[in-house]
């Protein structure tokens, strides 16, 4: 399985574990498991780090470096055809992260992990629903 972690996802991963279902817990853990991350992810737990909704005992960049050097996962780069994706995946809100993660996962061919509702029910890429 290949797996694009959105954004909560991942830091739950790291920081809460237990607020991971147990599908989820299971899928992260299999061997042949391919773990993916976007740039928009990094982006956006720098920017929850710095504005204090995520606490951790260092400077965002730093924890965040940190974080990926702990758990390598592939980078699944942001380029022209996933911002083309961007403004016609299947979203029926504006959310520019949400519509990067979402067509990032439909252009490579990955299965977004989420609990967000809205990208649940998206349309045009897989998704592992944390429930």
């Amino acid at each position: 399985m290949r797996l694009l972690l959105d954004t909560h996802i991942w830091a739950w991963s790291l920081l809460e574990p237990d607020r991971l279902s147990l599908d989820v817990k299971g899928a992260l853990a299999e061997p042949e498991t391919e773990l993916w991350l976007s740039p928009i992810s990094t982006w956006e737990m720098t920017l929850l780090i710095e504005r204090r909704r995520i606490d951790v005992d260092r400077p965002a960049a730093e924890w965040v470096g940190e974080a990926l050097d702990r758990v390598p996962m592939r980078e699944a780069e942001l380029n022209h055809v996933v911002a083309l994706r961007s403004r016609s995946i299947g979203l029926t809100h504006g959310d520019p992260a949400d519509r990067f993660l979402a067509a990032t996962a439909s252009v490579y061919g990955l299965t977004l992990v989420t609990a967000d509702q809205r990208l649940i029910e998206g349309e045009g890429y897989a998704v592992l629903a944390n429930r």
